[in-house]
């Protein structure tokens, strides 16, 4: 039995949730325009990894503040339903599928919060969410991340978590995503996968032979 790691954004969903996100609560006129600039901002500097991830997150999450964390659950479920789910990779749904037929273990490894990827992982069957944690205060958010962010180094640390509790070797593993900035989790694992890179993600699996695939 393996184990199989997938990214969310532009892997198993071609989109970047953050973007599709801010456009449901625009449509609900819970959000404006200069919130849709800002995401595809912070979306463009992360895509050419030059992004400050933990000064990003401060300043995303602080809009949370005070929301009930069943609230933001409900509200991720109809965001699946409605924005992300007709950007499912159908792809994906292949590479999952023959990841299940071998028994192995699967976990979504994810920059996104737990809220957003639970439905995605639910919808393709997948055990694990491994994400960037919120903070919690009974029952509330109080618009601050838990360290590590599930980005760059952070991704292995929490995936390394998930490992010693489920019991798999990290060195092992498949991890498949699409962005420069999960090359340390893509050089952390025996088989890293590349799905729809990114121009620097692009040069250096040409660079080191590794499989690419478009989803």
């Amino acid at each position: 039995m393996g184990v199989a790691l997938f990214d969310m954004d532009r892997t198993l969903i071609r989109r970047e949730t953050a973007s599709l996100y801010v456009k449901s609560r625009r449509d609900r006129g819970l959000g404006s325009w200069r919130d849709t600039a800002r995401v595809a901002w912070w979306v463009a500097q992360y895509t050419v990894g030059v992004i400050d991830a933990p000064d990003v997150a401060s300043r995303a999450l602080k809009g949370l503040a005070g929301t009930k964390e069943s609230d933001l659950a409900d509200e991720c479920k109809v965001l699946f339903e409605k924005y992300i789910l007709p950007h499912v990779a159908g792809r994906a749904r292949f590479a999952v599928a023959r990841h299940k037929a071998c028994g192995d273990q699967l976990a979504i490894v994810t920059g996104a919060s737990p809220y957003v990827a639970r439905p995605v992982a639910d919808y393709f069957g997948i055990e694990h969410v491994v994400a960037s944690d919120l903070e919690v205060v009974d029952g509330t958010l109080t618009g601050r991340p838990v360290e590590p962010l599930c980005y760059g180094v952070g991704k292995i640390i929490r995936t390394n978590r998930l490992a010693r509790s489920a019991g798999f070797d990290l060195r092992q593993a498949t991890f498949y995503s699409d962005s420069y900035t999960d090359l340390p989790l893509l050089e952390a694992v025996n088989f890293p996968v590349v799905v729809n890179p990114d121009l620097r993600l692009r040069r250096v699996a040409d660079a080191r032979g590794w499989p690419v695939e478009i989803w």
